[in-house]
């Protein structure tokens, strides 16, 4: 007799109470999804950054190599094969092209693709001064 009475004293959730929990998971949902998206654009900003980053120390160190071989500012000659050793060496998602440098000239400038495989990807143009300096007599 007494273990009925305690089954009739049970409750459960109400109808109002589930619709409520579902309008606030729907809220945090709809402020959740644009958050992601956001952060799938910023991502892919930060990973070309710190792709033109390394591309940007790497140009810096071939000069200072040249110019420690002896090597004058106009006698320094540039392709891309002497800061990328391959293709893939940043990586299979960065595609890097349209390399410009002028002998002599302080600025190179290049493209650069990520993800370089798909059609919904980022070119950007990066360019990279180089120091200036005098060569001492």
């Amino acid at each position: 007799m007494k273990r009925k009475r305690l089954l009739r004293n049970e409750k459960g959730f109400t109808l109002i109470e589930i619709i409520a929990v579902l309008v606030i998971l729907g809220i945090l949902a709809a402020v959740a999804v644009p958050k992601y998206f956001d952060l799938q654009t910023r991502a892919r900003d930060k990973a070309i950054y710190t792709a033109v980053s390394e591309i940007k120390v790497r140009i810096n160190q071939y000069f200072a190599s040249q110019l420690l071989q002896g090597n004058t500012m106009g006698g320094i000659s540039f392709a891309s094969t002497n800061i990328l050793k391959s293709s893939g060496d940043l990586g299979p998602d960065f595609s890097v092209n349209g390399w410009q440098w002028l002998s002599g000239s302080s600025v190179v400038s290049f493209f650069i693709t990520y993800p370089a495989n798909e059609t919904n990807n980022t070119t950007v143009q990066h360019t990279v001064s180089l120091p200036k300096f005098e060569s001492s007599p």
